[in-house]
């Protein structure tokens, strides 16, 4: 055969490009970079053309270097027919156990050899290779061992696509961001982000008050806001970083880089107090002689500033209900070391614990036969897995915190420069159809809401990271039955903040003074009252996230006017630091509640019990040429982590479809290396 070429493996690093030396037959084939394999796993094996006038059949094989007939053959890699139009650039080589060392590949027309690679060496692969789609990895570490790119034999073609494939980005989150910049990392240009706002960031939110811009730092964070970044363990007095929150700062270090180390669009990160002495604190209604809200601090040195808590209906029965949660969760300090350290390889465990299966009032009532006074005493009703209670427990134990100078919207804003050109504003999807013949999935929408026949444009995938919560009401292909389930069931959470701004910093000159950080009080509606932790003791004016309430609390206040809404929080804040309150409230503020958000429809994804373990399987199979990422197809939710890490399954899923193995790889290996085990 005259013009293939083919690498006899590649490696499993990527930066290793070395040449080796192929046997080049007469015809012209030529093998290159034949160095080493391991064996059960997926290697790309590369193709060039020394002579365009080939056309026939190509059969490739493996076996030892001195074969002479391809009968003897250790095992079969592929065929296929070349002519002028389909002239691959690269195979697909699913290696098997038992593949025999030091063989090479061969390239056969017919009965003669066109090909033939140098020796190559075969590792043996001692792990364990596990279909994606299957409980044991897909809900634990799927690329320990580089087992997604293992599992993928079962669906892999022998020719891999080209990269001028084009790709749908639906939805200009953080997970739909992440996914441009890795397609573009592995030279996939020829993608599109179609955005249904007429901004990029998702649930980022900052909002500057009072007409200010980023430099006047009069914001606060309507999304997300903070950033755990290490635990300090009191029982070793040893610190350990939370390793998963790890890929922001990785994500921003590529930004600047990308923008330029000091620029305008530079991302810088300063601390955030989560905790302060001086917040005001859950005093159960109890209220000091001037009227205000005692300080967390006072409370916890003097009881008496809170009113006492209500009685048990069964002491014994909380005491009971203490020690069997502690127990199911095994929440010592090992257990929440091993969730700082590899969330993923927690959430296999958490499976394997039955976390899943149990909601802590459930546990309570149908493990325990506690009586319905008791749960609700300890428990409330909560539908939500104990899963989300672990993994939380250990974020919020955090004793180092990081947030984004001049505001999270920081993050988004230095993805713009590379993405503005490939960008579609303000165009609300409603459908996707997949077309069967043609193997194309196109996206649908409407400018005109009451036009009967919507605008499209096809595409080879779609990449979607809306929430269900939208995705829901659109027109879809058949799907699966589990992936159909997930997309119209899966439950979000309901949040509503208000920021409201002042003529000065005034709780910094109370006595005490209040210095940063988050309280919960008590007033009904209020939830969290959180200080800025940026440009402390200024004399500029200031803002206040003065509610931050989340659950059925903010399905309520959604319902408020804003005009209410704003007048109960304003006069909380008056309760929580007396007239002075009043006084500075300059009227300006900001209103966000997620579950009333016409391109959210939900703050953040809360899977009630069954629904994770069930339905993230779903996610990891490429249906009608659809990815679905998102935060809340990753294995934590409400966190800027948990979108950049669906991103990154997501984009190493298309690209292992489209049989880009080397690219895949790099992926997994650049994101994800800290917990990769070879």
């Amino acid at each position: 055969m005259k013009g293939i070429s083919m690498v006899s493996s590649v490696l499993l690093s990527l930066a290793c490009r070395s040449l080796s030396n192929p046997v080049t037959p007469r015809s012209g084939v030529i093998l290159f970079k034949p160095l080493s394999v391991t064996t059960d796993s997926v290697h790309n094996i590369h193709v060039r053309y020394g002579d365009d006038s080939y056309e026939g059949g190509v059969h490739v094989v493996y076996g030892d270097c001195n074969m002479s007939d391809m009968q003897e053959k250790h095992h079969e890699v592929g065929s296929i027919v070349i002519s002028r139009s389909i002239r691959p650039e690269r195979f697909i080589w699913i290696v098997p156990e038992g593949t025999a060392h030091g063989g090479c590949l061969h390239a056969y027309s017919g009965s003669a050899v066109i090909g033939r690679s140098a020796p190559i060496t075969v590792k043996q692969n001692l792990g364990k290779r596990e279909e994606i789609s299957a409980v044991a990895d897909v809900n634990g570490p799927w690329f320990d061992g580089v087992a997604y790119m293992q599992a993928k034999q079962n669906n892999a073609s022998f020719v891999a696509m080209a990269k001028s494939k084009k790709i749908a980005i639906v939805g200009g989150g953080m997970s739909g961001l992440m996914t441009s910049l890795l397609l573009e990392s592995v030279g996939i240009h020829d993608w599109h982000i179609t955005e249904s706002s007429q901004r990029i960031g998702g649930r980022i939110r900052t909002k500057y008050l009072a007409g200010t811009s980023r430099d006047d730092y009069q914001y606060q964070e309507m999304g997300p806001m903070r950033f755990p970044v290490s635990v300090k363990y009191p029982d070793t007095n040893e610190t350990l970083d939370i390793q998963d929150h790890k890929m922001v700062f990785q994500l921003a270090d590529v930004l600047n880089q990308l923008n330029g180390n000091g620029s305008s669009l530079a991302v810088k990160f300063i601390p955030w107090i989560q905790s302060s002495p001086n917040v005001p604190g859950n005093s159960r209604g109890f209220r000091l002689p001037n009227g205000r809200i005692p300080s967390v601090s006072a409370i916890r040195e003097n009881s008496s500033l809170a009113n006492p808590v209500p009685e048990a209906p069964n002491e014994e029965d909380v005491e009971l209900a203490e020690l069997a949660v502690e127990e199911l969760l095994a929440a010592d300090n090992d257990r929440l070391r091993n969730v700082s350290q590899n969330v993923f390889r927690a959430h296999k465990e958490a499976i394997e614990k039955g976390l899943f299966h149990w909601s802590e009032a459930a546990y309570l009532r149908y493990a325990l036969n506690m009586s319905a006074d008791s749960v609700d005493f300890i428990a409330g009703s909560a539908d939500s897995p104990l899963w989300g209670e672990w993994y939380d427990t250990v974020y919020f134990m955090a004793t180092q915190w990081r947030t984004i100078d001049k505001g999270l919207e920081s993050l988004p804003r230095a993805f713009l420069p590379h993405v503005q050109n490939r960008l579609t504003l303000g165009r609300k999807i409603e459908g996707l159809q997949y077309n069967d013949d043609t193997g194309k999935i196109s996206l649908q929408w409407r400018q005109d809401p009451l036009a009967m026949k919507p605008e499209s444009e096809d595409y080879d995938y779609a990449v979607v990271s809306v929430p269900f919560s939208k995705v829901r009401l659109w027109k879809l292909p058949p799907y699966s039955s589990l992936l159909t389930r997930a997309i119209s069931t899966m439950n979000y959470q309901q949040s509503c903040k208000v920021a409201l701004h002042y003529k000065t910093r005034f709780w910094e000159k109370l006595s005490p003074p209040i210095i940063g950080g988050c309280g919960t009080v008590d007033i009904a509606g209020i939830g969290s009252v959180c200080y800025p932790a940026y440009e402390i003791n200024s004399t500029r004016p200031g803002v206040i996230l003065a509610s931050y309430s989340s659950g059925t609390p903010a399905r309520s206040l959604a319902a408020l006017s804003t005009a209410d809404h704003i007048g109960l929080v304003q006069r909380a804040m008056i309760e929580v630091h007396g007239e002075v309150a009043a006084e500075q409230f300059t009227g300006a503020y900001e209103r966000q509640c997620w579950e009333t958000d016409e391109h959210q429809a939900g703050a953040w994804a809360a899977p009630s019990v069954g629904q994770q373990e069930l339905y993230i399987p779903a996610y990891y199979e490429t249906e009608s040429s659809t990815i679905f990422i998102g935060e809340h197809t990753s294995y934590t939710h409400a966190w800027i982590f948990s979108a950049l890490d669906s991103a990154v399954r997501g984009t190493t899923q298309l690209l292992l479809d489209m049989g880009l193995v080397d690219e895949a790889k790099e992926i997994v290996e650049t994101w994800m290396g800290r917990w990769i085990h070879v």
